[in-house]
């Protein structure tokens, strides 16, 4: 099998590595705008060739690994690939991105979401191994014919990786508290400290929890704010809610309540119950 991969950054790059580690694929095409990007895929090994879009047409699998706003935009470039090509995007929001596709691909077109990455991005971030064990979202698959559905299920399946099914609207909901506002908390929690006077003072005593929470701010800006922007209402409703848990715990830190805080965190914890 000839996979093409549009986007040779930490999922499009890793995912190449993992094609060709495992004989998943035959040939490993990549494709990315970025000139730099296409010359340190081809050092690190992640595709076998740079190749154009038009060439990445003819493969009888083509996976989208780059920002939700440029998969719906390169999407009707590939309204005349063959019926047998399968088309998979690895977009963090689904509904948009469902709504786009143009309706001369819908059956061949797989939209998922690899519920994994890093903060890092780019070619030189791109791993073996990042798919495996992690759980993909895989929506909409009515939409699909048994054929393009089946061979994406399998190939995520060969990564490794735990399929689950969910329609696209229910996928950016869930995805806005689980993925969405901890990026937004993380970029927060990053610019409140740059804004002091002596952050580097500051960030002296960064401790574990610190580094924790702001590791994700380190993630690409283009690559989130397009999914902000995508998922913007679901992400708003979460922001909300995520504000009215701040106000209660001000007020009660306002009042010196310590006892329903040390309440207010258990109820916190059970939440490591489930996951």
């Amino acid at each position: 099998m000839t996979v093409g991969i549009v986007g040779l950054g930490l999922m499009g790059g890793s995912l190449g590595l993992d094609l060709q580690d495992k004989k998943i694929a035959k040939r490993v095409l990549g494709v990315d705008h970025n000139i730099s990007h296409c010359e340190d895929a081809l050092e690190y090994g992640l595709v076998n060739e740079i190749a154009r879009v038009e060439d990445i047409k003819k493969c009888d699998m083509i996976f989208l690994c780059v920002p939700v706003n440029a998969i719906v935009k390169i999407m009707p470039e590939l309204k005349d690939v063959d019926k047998n090509t399968t088309i998979v995007d690895m977009g963090s929001t689904k509904q948009k991105i469902v709504e786009k596709t143009p309706k001369e691909i819908v059956e061949n077109f797989v939209a998922s979401h690899p519920m994994c990455g890093t903060e890092k991005y780019g070619p030189s971030a791109a791993f073996k191994g990042l798919y495996e064990g992690n759980t993909v979202v895989l929506c909409n698959t009515e939409r699909n014919s048994q054929m393009h559905k089946e061979r994406a299920e399998e190939l995520y399946k060969a990564l490794g990786m735990q399929l689950f099914y969910m329609d696209a609207n229910e996928h950016d909901k869930h995805a806005a508290f689980i993925s969405h506002l901890p990026h937004a908390i993380s970029y927060s929690l990053a610019n409140t400290v740059m804004s002091q006077e002596d952050p580097i003072s500051i960030l002296a005593l960064a401790g574990g929890g610190f580094k924790d929470m702001s590791r994700v701010a380190k993630s690409s800006p283009k690559m989130w704010s397009d999914v902000f922007k995508q998922n913007r209402s679901n992400l708003l409703t979460s922001i909300d809610l995520f504000e009215k848990e701040m106000q209660k715990i001000k007020e009660l830190i306002e009042h010196e309540n310590w006892e329903a805080i040390e309440i207010w965190m258990q109820k916190a914890t059970t939440l490591h119950k489930i996951i």
